[in-house]
């Protein structure tokens, strides 16, 4: 995952509460720092993601994939 697809994850996932979600939101699963902690620090974006979704309770159905662009004539 890239951090444009990470972006675009949370976008779609949380709406407009993403960028405080990155911003304040202390995940366990990447240490005990913010996503953008996280991410500053070279944690993949996909691990960081995926500690997002397990603090936020997003189900499982939802993590995978999400934020991948669809390739074109598909």
């Amino acid at each position: 995952m890239r951090r444009s697809e990470f972006e675009r994850a949370v976008r779609d996932e949380f709406g407009p509460n993403g960028s405080a979600l990155i911003a304040d939101l202390v995940l366990t699963g990447v240490g005990n720092r913010t996503a953008a902690q996280a991410l500053d620090a070279g944690i993949p974006a996909r691990e960081v993601w995926l500690a997002l979704c397990a603090e936020t309770d997003v189900p499982p159905e939802r993590r995978y994939g999400v934020g991948r662009v669809e390739a074109k004539g598909r």
